[in-house]
């Protein structure tokens, strides 16, 4: 029975990164043709040991293949099968791309065939940065504060338990919670 439930929560997550939800902007990742191999964090190194930022997702357990998967060398999905904690601040940097658009997602859940949501995930942190354009956190709840330097945040069905804090009011300005999102706390400029 357990093989059957990670045989299905594996299948979930392949929609979940592959399919995606129109209703919630979710984009198909079009495969680029590279030739390489494919790291812990779901970037595919191509012979010269570069990085294909444009399609590549990153599905992940533990603390340490998060912070890969955010990080300025990591995916433009960090999705996460279960609640994750840490003591430190998170940062999520680079530019990524999604359909010829800048785009980075924290995905905090996992779907059926339908799309509909069929676990949401915690991620918990004294704060996180977001340095990436169009960044979203999406299906779950962060725990902690969110500081953004970057244009076009949203949160997508999804929740802070904090503040959001801006370090400039553009980026406050691009700020969208119009699909369900809620903040907890305040949403500010706070240079």
């Amino acid at each position: 029975m357990r093989k059957i439930a990670s045989v299905a929560t594996v299948f979930a997550i392949v929609l979940l990164v592959g399919c995606g939800n129109s209703a919630n902007n979710n984009a198909n990742v079009t495969p680029t043709a590279t030739t390489g191999t494919t790291n812990n964090a779901g970037t595919t190194n191509t012979p010269n040991n570069t990085t294909d930022a444009v399609t590549s997702a990153s599905v992940v357990d533990n603390e340490e293949a998060f912070k890969k998967a955010i990080s300025a060398d990591g995916t433009w999905i960090a999705a996460t099968l279960k609640d994750l904690t840490f003591t430190e601040d998170l940062v999520l940097d680079g530019q990524f791309t999604n359909k010829d658009e800048p785009a980075r997602k924290i995905a905090l859940y996992t779907q059926d065939a339908e799309h509909n949501i069929t676990n949401s995930y915690k991620l918990t942190a004294p704060k996180i940065t977001i340095k990436s354009k169009n960044a979203r956190i999406q299906g779950g709840t962060f725990v902690g504060d969110v500081y953004v330097e970057a244009e076009g945040f949203s949160l997508v069905n999804a929740t802070v338990e904090g503040n959001v804090y801006f370090s400039d009011a553009k980026y406050q300005s691009t700020f969208d919670t119009s699909d369900q999102g809620k903040v907890t706390g305040v949403t500010e400029v706070k240079k």
